[in-house]
């Protein structure tokens, strides 16, 4: 049980849930009700967790 390895699989999945929240927010409000500054701030969010977990994932060795 490596706790980087899960740590970096939480961070990936709340990347992945920022991400898919700025696009359902992106999707269901009009042009003139947008609020570009909740957009910005859930995607470069989900951004840095996504990268930042997958990041993790990939560089810790698996020992057993």
């Amino acid at each position: 049980m490596n706790i980087k390895r899960i740590f970096g699989s939480i961070l990936t999945v709340l990347g992945i849930v920022g991400l898919i929240y700025t696009a359902y927010l992106f999707v269901n409000t009009s042009g003139g009700t947008r609020d570009i500054k909740s957009l910005i701030i859930y995607g470069i969010l989900g951004l840095i967790f996504f990268g930042s977990g997958i990041s993790l994932v990939r560089t810790t060795k698996d020992e057993a």
